[in-house]
């Protein structure tokens, strides 16, 4: 497996001896630069889902993530992420429109961070579009689209962080993020000494979360691999793309 080393993009101490927690925003240690590399979306048992790739342009005191997966079924996923990274990471807005069979529904959802006004539009099958708006008080954490930087950015010594997420449910709905330090193995490439593998686990607040892992709609976790170096790097991740979804791989082909 190649380790996602763009010197030209975005997507320590092991577990045992992290002592370092953050729950604030994570802090830019290397900043995206632009560039475009090719990825791959796989099914858990390696089955090939969608060829895709992601390009990173920077200007203006801003960058741009943009990823884009077209499936062999012909269904597309098209992110976009355009965010601040000067002192910290900070969401300024996002897009993400889905649809075709690979899908649950077609879905089109935009969120802008300075008003706080998040749209879903979404349909399945033949039937009429719902469109779903909520006004959110943003955290300066989200992590909708950034988070392969945001991870690239935390130091190996933390244990934990947080964040946030702008999911489709299908209402636009907040929810925090547990991120945490599984530990750090070997590097399959000569690029990196080691990888670390975080794992992402979503909060649901109130009885619903208390009451979501009972009735099995608790979301998997995301497990994401990330390379230590002086320009870390992706290696892989392992979770849904959208809400109720299967966990798929994506890696660099």
């Amino acid at each position: 497996m190649k380790v996602f080393s763009l010197s030209r993009w975005t997507v320590g101490l092991s577990l045992a001896l992290a002592t370092v927690a953050t729950a604030e925003p994570i802090a830019v240690r290397v900043a995206e630069p632009p560039g475009h590399r090719a990825l791959v979306l796989r099914t858990l048992d390696g089955k090939l889902l969608a060829q895709g790739d992601v390009t990173i342009t920077v200007g203006d005191g801003r960058a741009t993530s943009h990823v884009v997966f077209q499936f062999t079924d012909g269904s597309v996923h098209d992110e976009t992420a355009v965010f601040s990274q000067d002192d910290v990471f900070r969401l300024l807005s996002y897009r993400l429109m889905q649809k075709g069979p690979a899908f649950r529904s077609t879905l089109l959802m935009t969120l802008d961070t300075q008003t706080g006004r998040a749209v879903a539009r979404h349909s399945e099958g033949s039937g009429a579009e719902k469109v779903e708006e909520e006004m959110l008080a943003p955290s300066s954490d989200l992590a909708n689209g950034i988070m392969v930087p945001m991870l690239k950015n935390l130091r190996p010594e933390i244990v934990s962080a947080a964040a946030s997420w702008v999911a489709a449910t299908p209402k636009p709905r907040q929810v925090k993020l547990a991120i945490s330090n599984a530990g750090a193995a070997p590097s399959p490439s000569a690029a990196s000494n080691r990888v670390i593998h975080y794992v992402v686990k979503a909060e649901i607040g109130g009885l619903e979360g208390l009451l979501a892992p009972l009735a099995g709609k608790q979301p998997p976790d995301t497990h994401v691999w990330i390379a230590e170096g002086a320009a870390p790097a992706f290696v892989k991740s392992e979770g849904p793309l959208y809400v109720g979804g299967p966990v798929w791989r994506i890696e660099v082909p």
